[in-house]
């Protein structure tokens, strides 16, 4: 989903808040990667090819890291939210808000392979490698359709209710969705459409991004009061609340460092979690500076650099309103881990 941008464009330099823990030395903010113009909501990478996919208020766009070349726009889609790599041949998963589907698109050439009929409001979308299913939430309808890639159609519509934000998929084809508007999980298998009794997250409003770590079978919900939930998926409790900043729309998992990471867009900071074990919760490791306004994100998972997509903003014609991007200024936040 795209949060309206709150903070003041006169204070663009904003630090983290006094409350966040320094910072971990492992990590920095070292530069940014250029691309164009427009909005822009998910980000997702595609280690076999090396890319950057950042969904667009019309197409994808697409930066090649492993071969840098400018950055480039695929396809055409009508209010973009989620994008993500789907099986070989390069082709891409994206939904597309302003017309109730979704998108298959070649990312090499562009072209629509298909277009699915989905609810109202796709916004995120998630694809299930131990069933080749993808999953995508519509927000506004309250639905989560069950997607057959092979025969690029609607395989089952799962009810849950409106508000529905990012998900994850677990062991077994347990589907987690977080609930904005009722500050809960909703629970389903992907498998079955079948639905479960959801999860409350006392302390979380707004919950946002999820990631899933399935060491300690944990989650991970980004909350819009600066707030992250840890829900234990085994006993199906929230386990720790912990400080984050203002402004997320996502978790990024890297589980091969046992870390997440949480891009807080009001704040400019992007808060880092060390992931927990069976019977002790995630807690949090420090915080990096990034910029206002990013907020989403996605990590190459070879080496743990982290993209995250933002502009710089003109301040507000007037008190309280969203500030503009600054046109030529949207740029990937590039985060490397320090060497050694």
């Amino acid at each position: 989903m795209i949060r309206s941008i709150v903070f003041a464009v006169s204070c663009v330099a904003l630090l983290a808040p006094a409350t966040a823990a320094p910072a971990p030395a492992s990590y920095t903010a070292a530069g940014i990667i250029a691309g164009p113009d427009g909005r822009w909501d998910y980000a997702s990478f595609d280690p076999a090819t090396g890319r950057v996919y950042i969904a667009r208020g019309d197409s994808v766009t697409v930066i090649a890291i492993d071969h840098p070349a400018p950055a480039r726009s695929v396809g055409a889609i009508m209010r973009g939210h989620g994008v993500l790599p789907v099986g070989p041949g390069a082709r891409l998963l994206v939904t597309s808000g302003g017309d109730d589907s979704v998108r298959l698109i070649d990312a090499d050439s562009g072209s629509e392979r298909a277009r699915i009929a989905v609810g109202g409001n796709p916004d995120a979308a998630l694809f299930d490698v131990a069933t080749g299913l993808a999953a995508v939430m519509n927000a506004k309808a309250g639905t989560v359709s069950v997607i057959d890639l092979a025969g690029a159609k609607v395989q089952r519509t799962i009810t849950l209710k409106p508000g529905l934000e990012f998900a994850v998929v677990a062991a077994g084809g347990a589907l987690f969705v977080n609930n904005e508007d009722a500050n809960e999980i909703e629970r389903a298998s992907i498998r079955t459409g079948a639905v479960a009794a959801p999860i409350a997250l006392p302390g979380c409003t707004g919950p946002s991004g999820l990631a899933y770590d399935a060491a300690s079978h944990q989650l991970i919900s980004a909350c819009d009061n600066g707030k992250a939930a840890v829900v234990d998926t085994v006993t199906g409790r929230e386990i720790a609340l912990l400080d984050i900043g203002h402004g997320p729309d996502a978790v990024i998992m890297d589980s091969k460092r046992r870390l997440a990471f949480i891009p807080c867009g009001r704040d400019g900071m992007l808060t880092v979690i060390a992931l927990g074990t069976a019977g002790h919760a995630a807690t949090v490791q420090g915080s990096v500076t990034t910029e206002p306004g990013a907020r989403t994100g996605t990590i190459d998972p070879r080496d743990g650099t982290l993209y995250l997509p933002t502009a710089k903003f003109a301040p507000p014609a007037t008190p309280g309103a969203r500030p503009a991007p600054i046109p030529g200024s949207f740029h990937l936040v590039v985060v490397r881990r320090a060497a050694g």
